[in-house]
């Protein structure tokens, strides 16, 4: 069974073994008793690898790594005749995680997912080291991109006593009228789409900052007024705030962040009936815009001509022979299948840690040997009351490739819902993209 703390020369095809079993038993034990223990399930049909063909998002992970000589304090065009800061270094978090760190690691697992159901992907950011680009730049990507949506990942800084997520969306009209047609109607119907998403999975919204129904307008944010293809505009939670923080922090509550954001996007994605590149037309927007949009022609008054129907004569009713009721056969009682033992994920014996040797400089947040700084490196164990170093992702909370994937699992049913699977049943779909997730979180980096 893999535990934390594995040699890292393990071979993958091992770790993904026991993913596998592991995700599988995890289906069967979310789902108790609504299967079968024993199902087995049959190999993935292509039909969940295309359910986003021909779709492509563009995801933003907020800010920038420290390793570049940018001036992010140079003026860049804010969408609205003025100019702005090109970027900012985004907060850190009450433990010392930076969120650049986080957006990327949430950004790094929406991916994995969109991928998986078969979306493009295009990426403002091609690591977590680097430079990024400006917010104008970043926009521009965007729309060179053509994507169906833009995501910015982002997580907020507020006093510590507030907490909870929200979407920022731009107060309107903006200069470009397209930018303004798109973001008045599918980018707001995105938005909504994905705050719905966060609602529904037990995010609680914003109380601080004006947020109205996890929804803030906003004039000072450049990105959502320079760019023409829906934007959807996160902050995920307030980093100085200890509930938030917990799950900005943690894999386990980047992995729900994701998953998250995912079911908002499909959800919108599968929704949406216009094609690309008329975003913002008149189908596009709400009805109560349409109503008032001078270039929607009203729609003709039909009038209905006299029209004399003749009386129809009733028509004789044959005399219907009676049909006796078939007895009823006697169904067979079925059975509970006895649940096996096997399916049923037990708590991981946690291995006896040879005693700590006093040394003359103790090392209380050493790595895993070979791994390096990616988002997707494990850090070793620790217990709840060790200190991490500054920016150093917090571990799963339930310290197991199991407690990973019990968290994937669950979290995968709305998700289901909106790819239109059949929530009462553990789908093979369904296990392989548990799988693909925990591998991402759980995988060696490369």
């Amino acid at each position: 069974m893999l535990r934390f703390g594995a040699p890292t020369d393990m071979k993958p095809s091992i770790i993904r073994a026991g993913l596998c079993s592991a995700v599988t038993a995890a289906a069967v034990v979310t789902v108790s008793g609504l299967v079968p223990a024993a199902a087995v399930p049959d190999p993935a049909s292509p039909e969940m690898a295309t359910k986003l063909a021909g779709r492509t998002v563009f995801l933003d992970p907020g800010h920038q790594g420290a390793n570049h000589s940018e001036n992010l304090s140079r003026q860049v065009n804010d969408g609205r005749g003025g100019t702005k800061d090109c970027q900012t270094t985004g907060m850190t978090s009450l433990n010392g995680v930076p969120e650049h760190t986080i957006n990327w690691n949430v950004a790094q697992l929406v991916k994995t997912s969109l991928e998986s159901l078969g979306a493009k992907v295009v990426l403002s950011r091609a690591d977590d080291s680097g430079w990024g680009g400006c917010v104008d730049e970043r926009a521009e990507a965007a729309n060179r991109s053509g994507a169906d949506v833009a995501v910015s990942i982002h997580a907020d800084s507020a006093p510590e006593q507030f907490r909870g997520f929200h979407m920022i969306v731009p107060q309107l009209p903006v200069l470009d009228n397209k930018v303004d047609q798109v973001q008045s109607g599918r980018g707001l119907v995105a938005t909504k789409s994905v705050r719905d998403a966060y609602t529904k999975e037990g995010f609680p919204s914003a109380n601080y900052a004006g947020v109205q129904d996890g929804l803030q307008t906003r004039a000072d944010i450049a990105g959502p007024a320079l760019t023409a293809v829906p934007d959807v505009f996160i902050e995920m939670g307030n980093g100085a705030n200890a509930e938030d923080a917990a799950q900005l922090e943690s894999s386990d509550g980047q992995l729900k962040h994701a998953i998250t954001i995912t079911t908002g996007l499909v959800g919108y994605l599968l929704g949406a009936s216009s094609p690309v590149g008329q975003s913002g037309s008149a189908s596009d927007r709400p009805a109560a815009a349409l109503r008032n949009d001078p270039q929607v022609p009203a729609e003709p008054q039909m009038t209905a001509a006299p029209l004399t129907v003749p009386q129809a004569q009733p028509s004789p009713q044959p005399t219907v022979p009676q049909v006796q009721p078939l007895p009823q056969p006697t169904a067979p009682q079925v059975q509970p299948l006895p649940q096996p033992t096997a399916p049923q994920v037990q708590p991981l014996p946690q291995p006896t840690a040879p005693q700590a040797q006093p040394a003359p400089t103790p090392n209380t947040s050493q790595a895993v040997p070979g791994t390096s700084s990616s988002p997707r490196s494990q850090a070793l164990p620790q217990s709840q009351t060790s200190p991490r170093s500054p920016g150093q992702t917090a571990p799963s909370t339930e310290g197991s490739s199991s407690g990973v994937v019990g968290t994937v699992m669950a979290m995968l049913l709305p998700l289901a819902k909106s790819l239109g699977v059949d929530n009462t049943m553990i789908t093979s779909e369904m296990i392989n993209l548990a799988y693909t997730l925990a591998s991402t979180l759980l995988g060696p980096a490369k």
